[in-house]
């Protein structure tokens, strides 16, 4: 698969990945060529080799390569990455989709080990697992008293399908310790959070990333909108950093009709390679609005090039990333990787959406913050575009390249300016972590607590909002929240429905009053 995701430490390591850079910079290789690249990198192993061996005191050769090479490569991209061993696993895993482990949401809270919520349906809620549990042994591993770092946990916690692990968990809630045994499987991470009705003929569908299950995931969301009648389907990639460029490909052939350009690639050597829609789209009539932001990028802006340029839909939002390169990724034995750029992508009309970067990695991945001191966030006048590459759809409507996709309905953040911080923190683990201890405080008052009694009830107090400030002061987070006491209620509320009745209940409540939502209802009237 063709990876391009945004979201990737800029560190390069490995011999070959050299060998790679070297010969990347030559056209047809003579012999004596061949030969100066073969002395080039022989020079190197064999000096690498003799500080291994020879230099007085111990060193770390391999740090000595990733910086070398780290040297060398900077000069390429900002996309062309070498991912160390650990970090690759990571990636791995959330970009499978699922992996083996017992099912359960957590943090360390004080000491122990605190179940925020079981995976529905996962191994852990069936053996009987609750909210609130702080999980003491994993068999005999102590795990309360020791703030164990998230990884080790995971390590713990994880291992092969159908192993088995006992559990000894205090109860707060009932105040007592139990045993359980839990049969370790697969669980499902989600790409995509949720599909849910607006409203009697708007669906909505909020997709996070772009994994190996993600058109699937999406498939699945769609039919079962569809099935309840939606007329106009709003697809959520804001803060969507990329992935897998195929997935993109799927879902937006789901719109475009048959032979419809979807996106093209050039490469060094290979000849353009486009991509077109299928016969097969399961919503190429239905109204299509796309959200965007400043940190949806790569597969992303494939997805919303595609539906601009061919006129299916209209992108809502404000101008996205700018991430139009394509890597290709290479295994190494020890597990770690790299993932080099191999093409550049352009969506139907011709335009790369790629900004620059030869400024260097540092000034391009501050672009972003950038916008907020121009003003581009706020007004859609301050978007800076180049009058040079500009394009025009089918029918006629002018876009351009060199820097992201601008929207066709721009929506600035929340009006107070300085709002931008507080959001980006309302959707930090914070808020969650906050929830989960006023929950923790008497679980019981909530638990008979129908949604919609849920919702009369926490709408009509400002208690957790004057709590939550105080809860930031106590973690040294001095912010004043006075001036945005309905946004943080929002998203208060909302994490409150997400931990008592789930996802779906968040999205809920925190889309009521979302700016780009609104944009979107006012719009399709």
């Amino acid at each position: 698969m063709k990876f391009d995701n945004k979201y990737l430490p800029i560190l390069i390591g490995g011999i070959f990945a050299l060998g790679i850079f070297i010969g990347s910079l030559s056209g047809t290789p003579s012999s004596k060529s061949f030969m100066a690249k073969k002395n080039t990198k022989e020079k190197l192993n064999k000096l690498i080799d003799f500080i291994d061996n020879e230099y007085v005191d111990d060193v770390n050769t391999d740090s000595i390569v990733s910086l070398t090479v780290n040297s060398i490569l900077a000069k390429l991209d900002p996309h062309s990455v070498y991912i160390p061993p650990r970090d690759q696993a990571e990636i791995a895993e959330t970009m499978k989709g699922d992996f083996v482990g017992i099912g359960i949401n957590f943090y360390m809270h004080n000491d122990s080990v605190a179940v925020i919520n079981p995976v529905k349906n996962g191994p852990s809620a069936k053996a009987g697992i609750k909210a609130g549990d702080r999980i003491l042994y994993a068999d005999k591993t102590k795990l309360f008293g020791r703030k164990l770092p998230n990884d080790s946990l995971f390590a713990t916690l994880k291992g092969q399908a159908g192993s088995q692990i006992e559990l000894t968990v205090y109860r707060k809630s009932e105040h007592k310790k139990i045993k359980v045994t839990i049969k370790r499987d697969v669980i499902p991470l989600k790409s995509v959070d949720v599909a849910l009705l607006l409203d009697k003929t708007t669906g909505y569908i909020k997709i996070n990333r772009f994994a190996e299950t993600t058109f699937d995931e999406f498939k699945k969301g769609l039919t079962s909108l569809k099935k309840q009648g939606i007329k106009t389907l709003v697809i959520d990639v804001r803060d969507n950093g990329g992935g897998y460029m195929e997935e993109a490909i799927a879902i937006a052939d789901e719109f475009l009709k048959d032979k419809e350009l979807i996106v093209f690639t050039k490469s060094k050597k290979e000849p353009t390679e486009k991509t077109y829609a299928t016969a097969e789209g399961s919503f190429e009539t239905g109204n299509v609005f796309v959200l965007i932001n400043e940190n949806s990028a790569s597969a992303s802006e494939i997805l919303a090039g595609a539906i601009q340029d061919n006129d299916r839909g209209t992108i809502v939002g404000r101008r996205s990333f700018g991430k139009g390169l394509v890597q290709r990724e290479m295994d190494f034995n020890d597990g770690s990787a790299v993932r080099l750029t191999i093409a550049r992508y352009y969506t139907p009309t011709g335009r790369s959406i790629q900004k620059p970067y030869s400024k260097g990695n540092e000034e391009y991945f501050k672009e972003s913050d950038n916008r907020f001191l121009h003003g581009e966030l706020y007004k859609k006048d301050s978007i800076k575009v180049v009058d040079s590459l500009k394009f025009k759809t089918k029918k006629g409507k002018i876009v351009y390249g060199g820097g992201g996709i601008v929207p066709d309905v721009f929506v600035p953040l929340e009006a107070e300016h300085g709002a931008e911080n507080i959001s980006y923190l309302l959707q930090s683990g914070i808020v969650g972590h906050f929830v989960f201890e006023e929950l923790d405080k008497d679980r019981n008052a909530f638990t008979k607590l129908t949604f919609d009694q849920f919702k009369i009830q926490i709408s009509a107090t400002d208690s957790y909002f004057t709590a939550f400030q105080k809860y930031l002061s106590k973690n040294g987070l001095e912010v004043n929240l006075g001036n945005y006491k309905t946004l943080v209620k929002r998203y208060i509320n909302a994490e409150f429905a997400r931990q008592l009745f789930g996802d779906t209940y968040y999205y809920e409540m925190v889309l009521k009053d979302d700016a780009m939502i609104k944009a979107v209802l006012k719009e399709k009237q």
